[in-house]
């Protein structure tokens, strides 16, 4: 008999990879395609134990019984299966009452490196390919590595909800987030709700003592920040910190009034009126709710569509080009590069590290052909490496090799440029260029103290323009023949720049300010 195992938390591909790898005899099934109204999307997964136990799903219930069975065959026979159910199936006494199709491919154990590979990537929070030979064989990759397999998935990290709040709002939400298996950091003002909180098996918990000593915020380009109180002395420090972080989403409950007020205490404080537009208010799908269960489902289902449109993903048309093929001529300690900051990483690693939790079309580096320890650790960080035809010759050279590779991708819509040696830059910085590329302008470039400079964000209509740069020509310069561009400010030290030994030494110093 088998048991199939129906909890919310094996869903997603973290969790259903987790729970193979919990057992010692297993099969991963794959859905490598779906025609017509196929309730699992390509890439979804299913784990299948020997005894028949199974996590995760690949249909609504139609055909997974017999799947089981077929996992538990081909983990008899250790024999790979390629399956179609539904339309054009001989299994006819398996129809799909909604008349599509499904391809499933069965792995009888499957290569577990590869498998603890994605599930570190997915714990690490960012986004990555799984991908399947023709032969059958399993593998992954970073999102954006060149390759054509026969079929590859790009698997998300799980959906996170950081809320803030007071009061029933917000518990009710993250005890919905909970219960869909969604990843939730609940924020609390108040003893009894955090007591309350932790009492139903909510773990990560924070109680704010002050709103001028929050805890860090770890948002990434999977997370959704919520607002789920009322209170203009905790409001401007929460969203402050949330519109300088990368989160997808960012909402905050209140009538129009009450959101209206919220945005004028921001500017107030000095937010810019780019980065209040962001701020979703009043949530929600459904106004005016007064319940606070129907507002955590309303406001649920809001973020939910946000997660699933294309602005949740908005890179991924934009290629990401860093320039790491400089001679660090003017560095006193050998290869400045890679060279140790206080954290004890190389300098190049802080850069190459940039959006790492964001997909992206591409992301190609160009680096110095003999200095291969470079290329080493920006190809273990996910990146396309191609070497400096003649480094010799100085950034423009760089930058026509590496938008060159760029230029292979055909819906590249604008590249990202980025400097090696930059190896401060927030991705919230990052993505605010990315937002501030409005049709009409060729570039939006950072501003530091009134000067433009990189990064930069280039549409693709620029490139060739670009492309025409000659000698050893600064970034400054290359931005000058530019006319349509917007800017974005920067503060300097975030684009600090290592050109000496010195310069590490003011890492410091501003991680000590």
């Amino acid at each position: 008999m088998t048991s199939r195992l129906h909890q919310p938390d094996c869903e997603h591909a973290e969790d259903v990879i987790a729970r193979l790898l919990d057992w010692t005899d297993a099969a991963l099934v794959l859905v490598t395609g779906t025609e017509g109204g196929g309730v699992r999307a390509s890439g979804a997964m299913m784990a299948v134990s020997a005894e028949g136990h199974s996590a995760g799903y690949v249909s609504g219930g139609c055909i997974d019984a017999d799947v089981i069975l077929q996992a538990q065959g081909a983990l008899r026979d250790g024999q790979a299966r390629a399956l179609r159910y539904g339309a054009g199936s001989p299994f006819v006494d398996l129809p799909l009452p909604c008349g599509g199709g499904i391809d499933l491919v069965i792995l009888p154990r499957p290569d577990r490196r590869c498998l603890l590979a994605v599930a570190q990537h997915l714990g690490a929070r960012q986004p990555v390919s799984l991908t399947l030979t023709a032969d059958n064989r399993l593998g992954w990759a970073p999102p954006a590595a060149r390759q054509d397999p026969p079929f590859q998935a790009l698997l998300r990290p799980k959906l996170r909800v950081r809320i803030a709040g007071k009061g029933a709002d917000g518990l009710a939400l993250a005890r919905l987030c909970h219960a869909s298996g969604l990843k939730v950091r609940l924020q609390l003002t108040d003893a009894e709700d955090a007591l309350a909180a932790r009492a139903e098996g909510l773990n990560h918990v924070d109680l704010l003592s002050s709103p001028h000593d929050l805890p860090s915020a770890d948002d990434d380009a999977a997370t959704a920040f919520v607002l789920m109180m009322h209170d203009p002395d905790w409001e401007p420090a929460l969203l402050q910190q949330a519109l300088d972080g990368p989160a997808f989403y960012l909402g905050a409950v209140g009538s129009r009034t009450t959101h209206a007020r919220r945005c004028a205490r921001l500017a107030d404080c000095g937010v810019s009126q780019t980065d209040i537009d962001r701020i979703r208010g009043p949530i929600g799908l459904v106004p005016s709710l007064r319940d606070a269960s129907m507002l955590a489902v309303s406001a649920l289902a809001e973020i939910v569509a946000a997660w699933h449109s294309p602005q949740a993903q908005p890179m991924l048309r934009t290629g990401l080009l860093l320039l790491a093929a400089g001679r660090s001529d003017r560095f006193e300690g050998g290869d400045k590069l890679l060279a140790q900051m206080p954290d004890g990483r190389a300098v190049l690693d802080g850069a190459a590290r940039t959006l790492s939790t964001t997909a992206v079309a591409a992301r190609v580096a160009v680096s110095h052909p003999d200095r291969p320890e470079r290329r080493a650790l920006l190809e273990q960080t996910g990146w396309t490496v191609i070497d400096s035809p003649a480094p010799q010759e100085g950034m423009a050279t760089s930058l026509r090799a590496g938008l060159a590779e760029l230029c292979k991708i055909p819906d590249l819509d604008a590249a990202l440029i980025l400097l090696g040696d930059m190896p401060l830059l927030p991705d919230a910085h990052l993505m605010h260029l990315h937002t501030a590329l409005r049709p009409g302008l060729e570039a939006v470039l950072s501003a530091v103290e009134g000067q433009p400079g990189p990064p930069a964000l280039f549409a693709r209509q620029t490139f060739e323009t670009l492309m025409r740069a000659e000698g050893d020509r600064g970034a400054r310069d290359l931005l000058s023949g530019l006319y349509a561009t917007g800017r974005i400010d920067l503060h300097s030290r975030y684009a600090l720049d290592i050109d000496r030994v010195t310069d590490l030494d003011k890492i410091r110093d501003f991680a000590d300010a």
